[in-house]
């Protein structure tokens, strides 16, 4: 049993929805799985396992930041996961986003130590799955979600004391800003796993402003989200989507 999911194998399904937020991941399991039951509450990183749509699933907070999200990945990793999914919130650096909108990330620059730790202080471009990227961006376009997919970046402070920080991001085309993606995606190559990374635009960090949304327009903005992560985290295709998109690109 690990340390901090003080759980056992077959507690968790081997497809994890990974919020940073507790209190989400237990609204995630209330309202959107069937036959939900609680796997973990130690030091209140609450985790739940039940069904979506006939098929197992789970979802397990990770705290914030790439430190506490790391215990979390690793374990998750002991516990059997195969698949996982971060489900969380962004800041939007480019111009013309709005509150609400959905970044699913294809990399995440690593602006925290801890991935690189993780490396020996090589560089390394953490990088999601193909396979699960096409998955999420097929579920966007089908309940006609509007998405941005590209980079993002995991920062290690939230309140960022370089005021320049956001802008240099933004102009070197940087999608959004959040904390734990590189992290998910550099712990998943080293041990095999399958990681994507999906967050709702809850802030706009662009031209020197900081505008948040509403906890109203975040909560259904959420909402559209997990129903897009949970069709990723059942769908068995996600290989055939790697394997055809790969076909077509060396026939075109």
């Amino acid at each position: 049993m690990p340390i901090h999911l003080r759980a056992e194998q077959g507690d968790y399904a081997e497809a994890v929805l990974v919020p940073g937020d507790p209190v989400r991941a237990k609204y995630i399991a209330d309202t959107f799985f069937e036959g939900v039951r609680q796997v973990n509450g130690e030091r209140g990183m609450l985790g739940y396992t039940g069904t979506f749509k006939g098929k197992p699933v789970s979802v397990q907070s990770t705290g914030m930041g790439c430190p506490s999200a790391a215990i979390v990945f690793e374990e998750l990793n002991m516990l059997g996961a195969k698949k996982i999914i971060r489900v969380g919130t962004c800041g939007g650096l480019q111009p013309g986003m709005t509150m609400g909108e959905l970044v699913i990330a294809t990399s995440a620059t690593p602006a925290d130590q801890t991935a690189i730790n993780y490396t020996g202080g090589e560089m390394h471009a953490p990088t999601a799955d193909f396979g699960l990227v096409l998955s999420a961006v097929k579920a966007a376009q089908e309940v006609g979600r509007d998405i941005h997919v590209g980079n993002i970046v995991s920062s290690d402070v939230f309140y960022q004391p370089d005021t320049g920080m956001g802008q240099r991001w933004s102009d070197r085309g940087t999608l959004a800003v959040e904390m734990e993606a590189a992290v998910l995606f550099t712990v998943a190559a080293l041990r095999n796993l399958r990681a994507a990374a999906m967050c709702t635009i809850s802030d706009i960090v662009v031209d020197g402003e900081f505008v948040r949304i509403s906890d109203e327009e975040l909560k259904r903005a959420v909402d559209e989200m997990m129903e897009i992560a949970l069709e990723v985290a059942i769908d068995e295709t996600e290989g055939l989507h790697r394997v055809g998109a790969l076909a077509a690109s060396t026939t075109a």
